[in-house]
C-alpha cells in the first residue's frame, strides 16, 4: 500500500519539525482497520511510528482521535500511544511494538479498564467536543441526566439515520426510547469511557502489557464499555474478573443495560454495514422492554 504523495509531503514536514527526520524511508502496511489505512514507518533517522490516513475522512476527525488519546493517556494507568502530529488526512502516532499475550495480560487490561472508570469524572454527561464512532459522527453535547444523554445523542440520532434507509421501523424501538430515562435514572456519577471498547481496539506490546487504541472518549457510565466489549464473543474470563474486583458492576447491567448499551452499537452497525445487524439491534431492543416491564 502507497502513502498518497500528499499525505507523504506532509507528514515528512511534520518529521523535520519535531526532530525525528525529514522523511518515510520504509513504510510496513498493517492490517486491521475498517475505516482507515495504516502503516508502520520508519524514518531516516532510524525511528518506527505508526501514520494512520483516510483520504475521505471528514474534517476533525483526526483531532477528535487525539483529543480522546490524550485524554486515555492522562488516566493514570491506562497506556494509549502518543499522537505526535496529524493533519486532516492523517496521524501520526507513536509506535507500539507488538507482542506476544501473557498469562496476566487480559487481566491487567481489566484493571486498566476500571482505572480509566474509577478516575477522572465531571459533573455532566458528554465531552467539550464532538467526535465519531467509526466514521458516524458522535454527538456530545455535555447534559446532566445520563438518560436524556443516552437517548438524546446516543440511540435517537442512529434509530433516525437506520430510518433514513428504511430500516428498523418497528414500534419496539420507539418504546425503549420512551423508557430510557427510566432505565438509567439511577446512574449519576460519570465516568471517562473508551467508548468503543471491541477486540479490535487494545492491543499487546512487547512486554505483554494491554494499551487501549481507536478512543471515542466521552464522560458516560463505564458499563457502556463492558457492554460493547461482550457484543461480539466478549473478552477473556480473567478481563471481566479483573475489572469487577477492582470496580464493579451494577445488578442492573446483567438484567437489561447491557442490552441497553449494546442497542447503541448494533445501531451503529445496521448504520455502517447494512442489514444484517438488524435482528440484533430489535432482539435488544425486545430484551430491554421484557426486563423492564
Amino acid at each position: 500500500m502507497t502513502i498518497p504523495a500528499h499525505i507523504a509531503r506532509d507528514v515528512s514536514a511534520a518529521l523535520a519539525e519535531r526532530g525525528l527526520g525529514g522523511r518515510i524511508v520504509r513504510a510496513t502496511p498493517v492490517g486491521g482497520g475498517c475505516i482507515n489505512h495504516g502503516t508502520r514507518v520508519e524514518t531516516d533517522t532510524g525511528d518506527w511510528l505508526f501514520l494512520k490516513w483516510n483520504e475521505s475522512a471528514p474534517a476533525g476527525m483526526f483531532d477528535a482521535e487525539v483529543d480522546g488519546l490524550r485524554a486515555l493517556r492522562g488516566a493514570d494507568g491506562v497506556r494509549a500511544p502518543e499522537a505526535l502530529a496529524n493533519g486532516e488526512q492523517w496521524l501520526l502516532l507513536e509506535h507500539v511494538e507488538p507482542g506476544r499475550e501473557r498469562a496476566d495480560t487480559p487481566t491487567k487490561l481489566g484493571r486498566m479498564v476500571a482505572a480509566l472508570h474509577a478516575g477522572a469524572t465531571s459533573t455532566s454527561f458528554g465531552w467539550p467536543r464532538d467526535n465519531w464512532i467509526g466514521s458516524l459522527p458522535q454527538t456530545n453535547t455535555q447534559l446532566e441526566s445520563w438518560g436524556d444523554f443516552w437517548r438524546d445523542h446516543r440511540i435517537a440520532p442512529q434509530l433516525e439515520r437506520a430510518r433514513r434507509h428504511g430500516r428498523l421501523r418497528d414500534a419496539v424501538l420507539d418504546r425503549v426510547l420512551d423508557i430510557i430515562p427510566r432505565a438509567l435514572a439511577d446512574v449519576e456519577r460519570s465516568e471517562l469511557v473508551h467508548g468503543d471498547l471491541w477486540g479490535g481496539n487494545w492491543l499487546t506490546g512487547a512486554s505483554g502489557d494491554p494499551w487501549l487504541i481507536d478512543p471515542a472518549v466521552y464522560f458516560g457510565h463505564g458499563e457502556v464499555d463492558l457492554a460493547m466489549s461482550e457484543l461480539f464473543g466478549g473478552f477473556d474470563r480473567a478481563f471481566y474478573r479483573a475489572y469487577d474486583e477492582t470496580h464493579g458492576r451494577s445488578s442492573a447491567y446483567a438484567a437489561y443495560r447491557r442490552d441497553l448499551y449494546q442497542l447503541y452499537y448494533l445501531l451503529v452497525h445496521v448504520n455502517l454495514f447494512g442489514s444484517s445487524y438488524e435482528a440484533g439491534a430489535r432482539q435488544a431492543a425486545e430484551k430491554v422492554l421484557a426486563a423492564l416491564r
